[in-house]
């Protein structure tokens, strides 16, 4: 005997069927389903031609299923029942019940800016909820985050394309320096501040691009005395030298405020850049994605 592929049955016929097996009457299922008895009729006889099997047979009052519709219907009520339910599926997330974990692509400078907020905040609003940060290369940012392998990727990312976005923040480049640092004293014209920036020796970090970017098209590569992987070592390497670092007003600032460092202000080529939130239009209507959106915006963006 040969096997029945799905592709042949409509769906229409498994709700017919569903219909007549709980109404035991093919009047009573084709009123049910908003259709006429001889639509109903045609339905049936289309469906019993695919399975090979009368189905129902006449019995007082209606009709009554044969052994094969006895089995058809466990399968097809189940079935039936877990689409109706995932259709009708809440469009809502309740942050203080889940124990969802959101993947986040943000750098190690970014999570020491934007965490330790974004983490109290979630402690009150959704205490069972966990993050993870996962830093990916620029190109692979937006197929993670298309196939869900990441939720969001969050920062200054000027080469990840086809993506959904949230602008968050304004923020420049400059340049930090220990507190009482030479350079930082006195003042300068904005061109003799570029200049006097040969002076300078720095450090710099391999996975940020765009402050690499800038000691170049400022030809200051040859004044770079470290290389490292992380941003976050930096403030205390400034702190213990006279070495200078490129690196973001926002974090900077942060930096300052807890005393030892000093901020310079030159007017640096590609300097301003904007911090933005990215997501895939995949997920553009999934509450919990929605929700996370809105507690991020809510929390960085500039009003």
């Amino acid at each position: 005997m040969n096997a029945m592929h799905i592709d042949s049955i409509d769906l229409n016929l498994l709700r017919l069927f569903d219909a007549v097996y709980r109404a035991r009457s093919v009047s009573r299922a084709a009123e049910a389903l908003g259709l006429t008895q001889p639509a109903a009729s045609h339905g049936l006889g289309r469906l019993r031609l695919l399975l090979k099997d009368a189905l129902f047979v006449r019995a007082p009052g209606g009709v009554a299923p044969t052994p094969r519709a006895d089995r058809l219907a466990v399968a097809v009520q189940a079935a039936l029942g877990t689409l109706e339910e995932a259709l009708n599926e809440p469009d809502r997330f309740e942050p203080a019940d889940s124990r969802k974990t959101f993947r986040i692509h943000m750098s190690d400078i970014g999570e020491g800016r934007f965490l330790p907020l974004l983490m109290a905040r979630l402690g009150e609003l959704a205490p069972g909820v966990r993050l993870e940060t996962l830093p990916l290369q620029p190109a692979e940012i937006a197929p993670a985050l298309d196939g869900g392998r990441i939720d969001f990727a969050f920062g200054f990312l000027p080469k990840v394309r086809d993506t959904q976005r949230a602008h968050l923040l304004k923020d420049r480049y400059i340049v930090l320096l220990r507190e009482g640092h030479p350079f930082a004293r006195g003042r300068r014209s904005s061109r003799a501040l570029l200049d006097a920036l040969q002076t300078l020796e720095y450090v710099a970090v391999r996975t940020h691009a765009e402050t690499l970017r800038i000691l170049q098209l400022l030809n200051l590569e040859d004044r770079v005395r470290l290389t490292t992987e992380h941003f976050m070592v930096l403030p205390a390497i400034v702190r213990a030298t006279d070495l200078a670092v490129v690196m973001p007003r926002n974090i900077a600032r942060g930096f300052a405020e807890e005393g030892g460092y000093a901020i310079v202000e030159p007017a640096f080529p590609l300097r301003d850049f904007s911090v933005s939130l990215h997501w895939s239009k995949r997920f553009e209507a999934d509450a919990a994605n929605r929700w996370l959106r809105e507690v991020i915006e809510g929390l960085f963006r500039e009003r």
